[in-house]
């Protein structure tokens, strides 16, 4: 453990390149082709590691096991986002409209170098026995036509069919890098997204009275929705329900037949989240109520992610030992939603923010100036490897009690 961090910050320079890399050429969701071809390549070059191609789409799974023991899981998503990237940098997307804005191309550059960190350890420690998994995961961003994304995909492909704990990372902009959070229990929120269309009669502006107009069914619609959080779900619950797009009409006189509306649900409790969705859809009706027609497809996401708090407390006593002078937030990490959760789902698993916001600044997530502080990339790296390690080691060490 006491070399972890020294031998991270030795290939600092590489995991700066590799994130650089993935920067320039970014892939969104399901598209991930050279992304994973690189990361392959990568993998195939660092000593005992097995590669395995192709897994639940442009899945990349490295192996690295001997003896028996434990297996473990380590994941990072590869993804980016339909982003025109504004931030002047040299290694700016080379792929217009394409933008790792999301941190992801930092997430599988910290992977790569927990994967060369414990290739280095199972050659010079004997005694540590075990399987890691290393999870490359497409995907992250976006579901597909059946509503599947990434970890789904990889877990009905079978990666987790022997993993006892798992673990990810997400870089965190409102943390510099000397802070982790951490949180146990509901960490993050699940999602549902909403479509909607309200229809009535249109007509000409001049004359409303002769129609029956839906931007003002829809001005009925709205108050409902945003008061659902505030007077139907307790105070105590965390829940939000936002509107994301409203499109309709062609003409500024002309008042037109339907207009669409979109948005998400998102909360921690899946009681309240069925309540929600039940209360979303009734909503829309109330453009019924004045003459109009209304329709509302929901599409479930990501369930919540719950951090188990076994691999937290894991990971919380890696990062006091690796870095004591660095701080710990335990605090949920909002209403955003990470497909990490179906993992979390199907074995004992946890994701931590990882500090990475420039001296310069703050750029948030899914903006066009999303940038981190790359010092970043050897405390993800170390964190990431030593939490394998000490995983391995206490299942090791449950053994020999017994």
């Amino acid at each position: 453990m006491s070399e972890i961090v020294a031998w991270a910050e030795a290939i600092q320079e590489q995991l700066v390149r590799w994130r650089r890399h993935l920067h320039q050429y970014p892939e969104c969701s399901f598209e991930e082709k050279e992304t994973a071809a690189f990361v392959a390549n990568v993998l195939s070059e660092i000593p005992g590691i097995k590669v395995t191609r192709n897994v639940g789409g442009y899945g990349v799974v490295g192996k690295l096991e001997r003896g028996g023991g434990r297996t473990i899981a380590l994941r990072a998503d590869m993804d980016a986002l339909p982003i025109i990237e504004a931030a002047e940098v040299t290694y700016a997307s080379k792929h217009r409209g394409v933008m790792h804005a999301c941190g992801h191309d930092a997430h599988t550059a910290i992977l790569l170098g927990a994967a060369t960190l414990l290739s280095r350890s199972f050659h010079e420690d004997s005694d540590l026995n075990g399987t890691v998994l290393f999870l490359f995961q497409p995907a992250e961003e976006s579901m597909d036509s059946e509503g599947k994304t990434g970890a789904v995909h990889l877990i009905e492909h079978g990666v987790l069919q022997d993993v006892e704990m798992a673990f990810a990372l997400h870089v965190c902009p409102w943390h510099k890098k000397d802070t982790i959070q951490l949180h146990s229990g509901p960490s993050m929120g699940s999602i549902d997204v909403f479509k909607g269309t309200i229809s009535g009669t249109g007509g000409h502006g001049a004359y409303p009275h002769l129609g029956n107009d839906p931007f003002w069914l829809l001005s009925q619609v709205l108050p409902a929705l945003y008061a659902l959080t505030a007077r139907r779900i307790s105070p105590l619950e965390e829940a939000v329900v936002s509107v994301g797009k409203i499109s309709g009409g062609e003409a500024n006189n002309v008042i037109p037949s339907e207009v669409q509306i979109e948005g998400t649900i998102r909360c921690y409790d899946e009681t309240v989240r069925h309540l929600l969705k039940r209360d979303v859809a009734q909503a829309f009706d109330i453009a019924k109520v004045f003459g109009g027609r209304s329709q509302c497809l929901l599409t479930g996401g990501e369930p919540a992610l719950m951090n188990h708090e076994k691999a937290v407390r894991l990971i919380q006593v890696v990062a006091a030992e690796l870095y004591p002078q660095h701080s710990i937030v335990n605090e949920p990490y909002g209403l955003g939603s990470e497909d990490f959760a179906h993992i979390a789902k199907e074995t004992t698993a946890a994701l931590f923010f990882l500090g990475c916001q420039p001296e310069s600044g703050q750029y948030d997530l899914h903006t066009d100036t999303f940038q981190i502080d790359e010092s970043c990339l050897s405390k993800g790296t170390s964190i990431m490897a030593a939490t394998a390690i000490a995983a391995l080691k206490e299942k090791e060490e449950e053994s020999s009690c017994h």
